[in-house]
C-alpha cells in the first residue's frame, strides 16, 4: 500500500462539472445553433433569404417572413432542436422564411434604412410570394427588424396579411422613452461625429442604450 488516497468517482464527476462550467464561462457555450433544415432562395450582398424545409404538411397557406435585427444573430429564433421558435412553427405546418442581414462591417458604412426598407425587404417579399405561390404573407419583425418592418408596412401595405412586431420600439422620442431616448437624443450627442469616427455605429453604443431600459 502506498498511502495515496483515491478520490471517489462522485468527486471526479463533480470536478468534471466544475471544469466544464469554468470552460463555458471563459470560452462561452459551444453548441450548434440554427439546425432546422433550410435553403437559401435569394441573396443580395450579405443578405440571405432562408426558406425552412419540412416534410410536415403545410396547414396554413399564408407564409411567414421573419425580418431580424442588424446587431443580433437570427439563430436566436432557431437555437437547438426542441428549443426553437422556427422549428415549432414549421412543425405546426407554417411556411417559414427568414431574412438574415449578415454581419455588418466597415464596407457597409453607406447603408441606410432606406436601402433596407425600400430595396432589400421589397425584394425579399416578392421572392417569398413567388416562391410560395401566394398573394399575401405575414411579416414578423423582431427588435430593429420590427422597426424596419413597420416602416415597410406603412409604405407598402399591399400583400400584407398580418404584421407582427416583437421587442420592437415604435415611439423613440426622448420624452416617451426615458433614459434610452436621452442616450440617443441629438441634444446629447452628434450622430454624425460618431459615424464619421467609426464608420458604423459601434454595437457597444446600442447595447449601452438597451441596458438603460432596465433602469
Amino acid at each position: 500500500m502506498t498511502g495515496r488516497s483515491v478520490a471517489p468517482s462522485g468527486g471526479e464527476d463533480l470536478f468534471d462539472k466544475y471544469t466544464k462550467g469554468i470552460r463555458i464561462i471563459v470560452e462561452g457555450a459551444q453548441i450548434d445553433t440554427g439546425q432546422t433544415p433550410k435553403e437559401v432562395v435569394w441573396t443580395r450582398n450579405k443578405a440571405k433569404l432562408y426558406h425552412y424545409q419540412t416534410e410536415v404538411e403545410k396547414k396554413h397557406p399564408v407564409p411567414i417572413l421573419f425580418i431580424y435585427a442588424l446587431l443580433n444573430r437570427p439563430y436566436c429564433l432557431d437555437l437547438i432542436p426542441g428549443n426553437s421558435f422556427i422549428e415549432f412553427l414549421v412543425n405546426e405546418g407554417f411556411d417559414v422564411y427568414l431574412l438574415d442581414w449578415g454581419i455588418p462591417g466597415p464596407e457597409d458604412k453607406d447603408m441606410s434604412f432606406e436601402d433596407y426598407v425600400l430595396d432589400y425587404i421589397p425584394r425579399a417579399v416578392r421572392k417569398v410570394l413567388r416562391n410560395s405561390g401566394t398573394e399575401e404573407l405575414t411579416l414578423f419583425g423582431y427588435c430593429q427588424g420590427g422597426v424596419m418592418s413597420a416602416m415597410y408596412a406603412s409604405l407598402f401595405p399591399a400583400g400584407l396579411k398580418n404584421l407582427i412586431l416583437l421587442a420592437t420600439p415604435i415611439d423613440c422620442s426622448p420624452e416617451n422613452s426615458g433614459l434610452y431616448g436621452q442616450w440617443f437624443s441629438e441634444k446629447n450627442h452628434d450622430p454624425d461625429t460618431i459615424t464619421n469616427a467609426y464608420g458604423n455605429l459601434p454595437s457597444r453604443f446600442a447595447y449601452a442604450g438597451t441596458a438603460m431600459l432596465n433602469r
